[in-house]
């Protein structure tokens, strides 16, 4: 089995390739200086998906087309640079149902497209961080919101198991296929849970398997990097969540056709408000 590292590294890599076409043309007209603030699951070619290996067939399971993910949302705004490199398995925002005024941090941001809804969505009342640990998807994210003009989304540079966020600052912590490639998920939601608000709450898309994982795949680098060999059973991911300290622990699961086992899941969990008893350990 690969390490930790060797799945960071492989995963980084294989999206700052497929994002440096886009931040090429992104920076055509203005010089945006690398920042020091990233995704976890990052650009795939246009028009695509919930990560998807470097060239995903279009009956690949888990890639969803834009028109389709972002049915219900206003994306027609957005620049191509924003579009281009957006995938996912489910619409973060739109499950999240943010309200003025909030402030969201989107676990594994990429090009900013969840970032981008949630800010029209929480208005200049309310913020949004985006966290992803590529620095050509943060440099590429931030180009985008000078050119949108979006003043209340700031990107920064991080793995979302070391989130450089402030402890119970953050309203609503969204993502969207990213915590799958996670080499340790368990760590990721112990972090969202610290920087939540008590009360906050966790509205993620992710893939997750609704049968064992075969062990080839598990040992596979670009099955990582397509969202496939680190995704987890659907019951050991909310069992996760739960150990974090979370209540509340929903999942809507819809497996794709064909997909032998792999599942898009829109999960969502609340940090206890004050006085509240916290979750569960898996061994309660």
């Amino acid at each position: 089995m690969p390490t930790a590292d060797e799945i960071r590294a492989a995963v980084s890599a294989a999206y700052a390739g497929r994002v440096r076409p886009v931040l090429e043309r992104a920076e055509s007209d203005d010089v945006i200086p690398l920042v020091d603030v990233g995704s976890c699951c990052e650009p795939a070619p246009a028009a695509s998906s919930c990560c998807g290996e470097a060239a995903p067939a279009a009956d690949d399971p888990v890639i969803t087309r834009i028109a389709e993910l972002y049915r219900d949302a206003a994306i027609e705004d957005l620049p191509s640079t924003v579009t281009d490199v957006a995938f996912g398995c489910g619409n973060p925002t739109a499950i999240a149902a943010l309200e003025p005024g909030q402030v969201v941090l989107d676990l594994g941001s990429g090009g900013g497209i969840d970032c981008f809804l949630a800010a029209k969505m929480v208005g200049p009342s309310g913020r949004v961080y985006g966290v992803d640990m590529t620095p050509e998807m943060v440099r590429l994210a931030r180009a985008n919101a000078e050119k949108i003009g979006a003043a209340n989304v700031e990107f920064r540079l991080g793995e979302i198991e070391h989130l450089p966020i402030p402890d119970e600052s953050i309203d609503v912590v969204i993502s969207n296929c990213v915590i799958n490639l996670s080499p340790d998920k368990a760590q990721v939601f112990r972090e969202a849970f610290r920087v939540l608000k008590p009360g906050g709450r966790l509205q993620v898309s992710d893939i997750v398997w609704t049968r064992p994982v075969p062990d080839e795949v598990r040992s596979d680098m670009e099955k990582w990097a397509g969202c496939i060999a680190g995704a987890l059973l659907e019951s050991e991911y909310l069992d996760h969540i739960r150990a974090a300290g979370f209540v509340d622990v929903q999942s809507v699961a819809s497996e794709y056709p064909g997909g032998k086992g792999i599942a898009s899941a829109n999960v969502t969990a609340r940090k206890p408000a004050p006085g509240e008893a916290a979750g569960c350990c898996v061994c309660c």
